[in-house]
């Protein structure tokens, strides 16, 4: 969910406003996604990289994600919708990671739709903490290091609990930006990519819409023929 910042700071904004905005189109998607029939929706919503940005506007992206879950829970729930978290949450701040696990035990009957969000993530941070865990499982004698599979490595990343909806169909990377930022390489392997312009304040149902268009229009052979 590309470019907030950069949308409002081109109309004048402070950028936590552009975050405001774009949590609305959080709900509108979230939403549209359900009532569409997707069966599972990655919002990639904090990278291990922008720790890095400044701490009022941190601060503020903990409250957006506070509000959000407090204003939505219910809906969602409704929706039957479950929610999931990937990432290293352990670094957020106790008070959002509070908010987060009341949210995910309060959805967590939901069988319609699976809601994840990516907090703290990164990709490659992933791999390697999949990695160790392989290792030590060798180590103790629980796996042989000589038939470790792509199932068993898969079987170790934050996605596990979605084993049926673990790898990415459709990747879309609001504002035009054409690279992955770290996210969910190994669940990309086979990954269509879409980069429409707008900005994710910006992108609408109709814009999903034309993301989902391009999606079905393409063939996916998958190493076949």
């Amino acid at each position: 969910m590309d470019g907030n910042g950069r949308w409002a700071t081109a109309r004048g904004y402070p950028r936590f406003y552009g975050h405001i905005r774009g949590a609305a189109r959080v709900k509108e998607i979230v939403r549209f996604s359900r009532e569409t029939g997707i069966k599972a929706l990655t919002l990639y919503a904090f990278s291990t990289e922008n720790w890095k940005r400044p701490e009022e506007e941190l601060s503020v992206l903990w409250k957006i994600l506070k509000k959000y879950l407090k204003r939505e829970v219910h809906e969602l729930k409704k929706q039957g919708i479950r929610l999931h978290v990937i990432g290293e949450i352990d670094r957020l701040p106790k008070d959002a990671g509070a908010e987060l696990k009341a949210a995910i035990e309060t959805l967590s009957a939901g069988r319609e739709m699976n809601l994840t969000f990516a907090l703290s993530y990164g990709g490659r941070a992933e791999i390697v903490e999949a990695a160790r865990l392989i290792a030590k499982d060798a180590v103790k004698g629980r796996i042989d290091p000589a038939r470790i599979t792509e199932a068993d490595f898969a079987a170790k990343l934050f996605t596990a609990e979605l084993p049926d909806h673990g790898d990415v169909d459709l990747l879309i990377r609001t504002s035009g930006e054409m690279r992955v930022s770290n996210f969910l390489l190994w669940q990309c392997s086979y990954a269509e990519f879409d980069f429409p312009e707008v900005q994710w304040p910006e992108f609408t149902v109709e814009e999903f819409r034309k993301s989902l268009g391009l999606f079905s229009s393409r063939k996916r052979r998958f190493g076949g023929v």
